[in-house]
């Protein structure tokens, strides 16, 4: 039977639901559909929040021929088979476009990434990749530079109960106002979370719904954990609160029910990097130090072993005092840069290489015991950086 999720999925933009800073009015997708210029890109987004579809969509709009592989399982010899399909096709000598849609692409390995690289360069492929996880640091540089990178939203409370709406309609359920809100909160931004809720409630207790339906749902073991789902996003989440309310123990329980899973190590190593800048920064400098010699020892080591170092990073982690005030002004000057765009720096802090541009004023007056601000004139008194 056709998961409920794939039988509601929108084939043109007019029914997509969401991501309207890519594809409304003069958005960047809505052109490509329009002009019918597609080129590689990768979507980076939340779970749910519609990349499958918009890439079928984009795909569709341009007459691509279109295939989908998961870099979970794919194989480079999968790559190679649609590559000599595309070759030995009438199509490919009409200049037909193929879509190659690689989801969570940023399972695939640096070999793997090398061997496709080539295919998206010559334009054999049109290449749309799919991630929850930073292209910056799982897609290698070169196929990374050759793509247009698009940052999707999770869907918010309106479009998930517009989703979830039209979704009942198509189950013929009744779900009461009191179900929808909580299910429209309760899925965080995920589409698909929300959808499969839905079907499976209406599995265990037929065509009206209420909101302890929905509860009673979602406690029954007819959800299980999947690595790719809700399970996976809600315990990081709670792990990641834990250490960032000094809760040690709950951390360290949460790191456990992810390593029982088959947690990536790598994956909670990596949040571990991100939360010692994110969350304690300053206040305890050697935090990242620590967070990124357990990502090295799960690089080199592996399960089981490995576990012990989260452990250990875990509650030193967990530990230390904290300080947002890094992410907190670095943040406030990307936002004054994205505002203001990029400012006349002031003169006594420019590069002055030749002769002309010390004439021009370039470099004089530079003290490094200046305390006046070397900030641009327009901004010259902001603070960014607040210790505390």
């Amino acid at each position: 039977m056709q998961p409920l999720a794939d039988l509601i999925r929108p084939t043109t933009l007019d029914s997509y639901i969401g991501q309207a800073h890519l594809v409304g009015d003069n958005a960047p997708l809505k052109k490509v559909i329009e002009t019918g210029d597609l080129h590689s890109l990768i979507f980076w987004g939340p779970p749910g929040c519609g990349k499958t579809t918009l890439a079928k969509i984009l795909a569709r709009s341009v007459g691509a021929d279109f295939h989908i592989l998961s870099a979970v399982s794919a194989k480079k010899e999968d790559i190679r088979a649609i590559v000599e399909r595309v070759h030995g096709s009438t199509d490919s000598r009409n200049n037909a476009k193929t879509v190659l849609f690689l989801d969570e692409i940023h399972r695939f390995n640096k070999s793997q990434q090398d061997f496709l690289l080539p295919y998206v360069e010559d334009g054999t492929l049109i290449l749309i990749g799919a991630t929850t996880e930073n292209p910056s640091f799982e897609v290698i540089g070169p196929l990374l530079s050759r793509c247009h990178v698009y940052v999707l939203k999770p869907l918010d409370v309106s479009e998930l109960s517009y989703l979830l709406t039209q979704a009942a309609k198509e189950l013929k359920v009744k779900l009461d106002k009191a179900a929808l809100e909580f299910l429209s909160t309760y899925a965080s931004g995920d589409g698909r979370k929300a959808i499969n809720v839905l079907e499976s409630a209406h599995s265990l207790y037929g065509s009206k719904l209420t909101k302890d339906h929905i509860l009673s749902t979602l406690q029954s073991p007819y959800l299980r954990y999947d690595q790719a789902g809700e399970e996976h996003y809600d315990t990081i989440s709670a792990f990641i609160k834990s250490m960032r309310a000094s809760q040690v123990d709950s951390a360290l329980y949460y790191l456990a029910r992810m390593v029982a899973a088959g947690e990536d190590p790598l994956f909670i190593a990596r949040r571990m990097v991100i939360f010692a800048s994110e969350d304690i920064g300053i206040a305890v400098p050697t935090a990242l130090v620590v967070a990124n010699a357990v990502f090295r020892a799960c690089e080199t080591i592996g399960y089981p072993e490995c576990q012990l170092n989260l452990a250990e990073g875990v509650v030193y982690l967990a530990s230390c005092k904290k300080s947002r005030a890094v992410n907190d002004g670095f943040f406030a000057a990307l936002d004054d840069v994205k505002k203001y765009g990029n400012l006349p720096i002031p003169l006594k802090v420019r590069n002055a290489p030749t002769k002309l541009m010390k004439n021009l004023g370039y470099g004089k007056g530079y003290d490094m015991r200046d305390q006046e601000s070397f900030l641009p004139d327009k901004i010259k008194n902001k603070k960014y950086f607040m210790e505390g």
